[in-house]
């Protein structure tokens, strides 16, 4: 008689879970307990603001998934968190994280949120890591036109992007004209004290000086050799 084979034993999935709030007011329990009961071990915790970029409690739980997965390949790893929010605000954001859960070839659980799964970066997932592909695309197209919109705006309204002139039309004129007598263009940025901004009363900077007598003779040299083109 032949016995027959002992089922395989499934390694059971390393978890390592995140939770994240905003401000002190905001409590971290309810995710903490979230994480447990689904088995995360560790869990790394912080209490910081959305705004703040670097999250160092975040970077802790994703150097250490990295590291058990190089560690041990075949172990399946999967990074835990209590909704998608708590991930990372941003399209952008979530594009560059699950690009590297990808890469890492660690998957992502979803605890709650419409979203609730588990998300293999390399099998059936991939959809929603095309997902944050494809919302980080819109983001970027959504800045580039409202700031198209935003330049179109203001030129109608006669203002231009740009950094402010130092020097206006009148300093313009008063630099040529020193500058035709053979004053040298130190003295001329001596004389000259800015209207204007935040450094009113301040002289122009010997470089500014430079720079707009030499787009005046550059439009002049223009204005002389138009003709010649004919």
């Amino acid at each position: 008689m032949v016995d027959a084979a002992a089922p395989a034993v499934v390694a059971r999935p390393t978890r390592v879970g995140y939770a994240r709030c905003s401000t002190a007011q905001q409590e971290l329990d309810s995710q903490l307990d979230a994480l447990r009961e689904a088995g995360c071990e560790p869990i790394f915790a912080e209490k910081i603001s959305t705004r703040i970029k670097v999250r160092p409690e975040f970077a802790r739980a994703m150097d250490y998934a990295r590291t058990i997965k190089q560690a041990v390949p075949h172990q399946r790893l999967i990074f835990t968190v209590h909704e998608m929010k708590r991930l990372g605000r941003g399209a952008a954001e979530l594009l560059a994280i699950a690009e590297d859960l990808r890469h890492h070839d660690i998957e992502l659980e979803l605890l709650s949120g419409p979203l609730q799964g588990i998300y293999n970066p390399s099998g059936h997932g991939a959809a929603l890591f095309a997902f944050f592909a494809g919302m980080a695309e819109s983001e970027r197209e959504y800045i580039r036109e409202k700031s198209l919109e935003g330049q179109a705006s203001a030129r109608e309204r006669g203002r231009h992007g740009g950094r402010p002139k130092v020097l206006d039309d009148d300093m313009i004129a008063y630099a040529r004209t020193l500058r035709a007598r053979g004053v040298a263009v130190p003295d001329i940025a001596a004389k000259l004290v800015i209207p204007t901004g935040k450094n009113k009363g301040a002289h122009p900077s010997v470089a500014s000086v430079y720079r707009v007598l030499a787009e005046e003779t550059v439009q002049e040299g223009e204005a002389v050799q138009a003709p010649l083109s004919r």
